[in-house]
């Protein structure tokens, strides 16, 4: 017969089992592109006149929400505007989600988790796709350095109570 317990504290297998169940789990379950533009105003111009180096803006936001029981999307809105003197040169605007499965997560990690970690995780598919729609689109491809996603959550948060202290002011 086998022993139910291990361990030099003497724990049951069915208290492991138990821990690991509340263990925190989360994992994709796909990743998509929910919204995609790109547009190319000026090629006849560019092509006659490249111009001058063009300026990058970049634009990034970040949200998540739950869709349905223990199913979560979290988005990266990102918007890609190349100029210079001639005009624009492109503008590329996608909205990258991953839908995650998380499982044991306190309510008040959620919202990290899905505006830090769950963009962690597809930025490199969303990084491969911007730099693939703008070589399709005549120019060299848009390398994203790596953005810091915990940064511009907490700059979020600042901005928040910002906001709710001139509120109540």
């Amino acid at each position: 017969m086998a022993d139910s317990t291990s361990g030099k504290n003497g724990t049951s297998d069915a208290a492991k089992a138990a821990a690991a169940q509340s263990q925190i789990q989360a994992k994709i379950v796909s990743q998509y592109v929910k919204d995609l533009s790109f547009e190319n105003p000026n090629l006849r111009k560019l092509i006659a006149n490249p111009g001058d180096q063009p300026n990058m803006k970049l634009e990034i936001q970040v949200n998540g929400h739950r869709v349905e029981g223990q199913l979560y999307e979290s988005t990266v809105e990102l918007k890609a505007t190349a100029s210079n003197n001639i005009g624009t040169i492109y503008v590329l605007e996608v909205v990258y989600a991953g839908l995650v499965q998380i499982e044991s997560m306190p309510e008040g990690a959620l919202e990290p988790f899905l505006l830090i970690s769950g963009p962690t995780m597809i930025f490199p598919f969303l990084r491969r796709l911007v730099a693939d729609l703008t070589r399709e689109g005549g120019y060299p491809p848009l390398m994203l350095d790596p953005i810091d996603f915990a940064g511009l959550y907490f700059r979020r948060q600042q901005e928040r109570a910002g906001a709710a202290s001139k509120a109540d002011a």
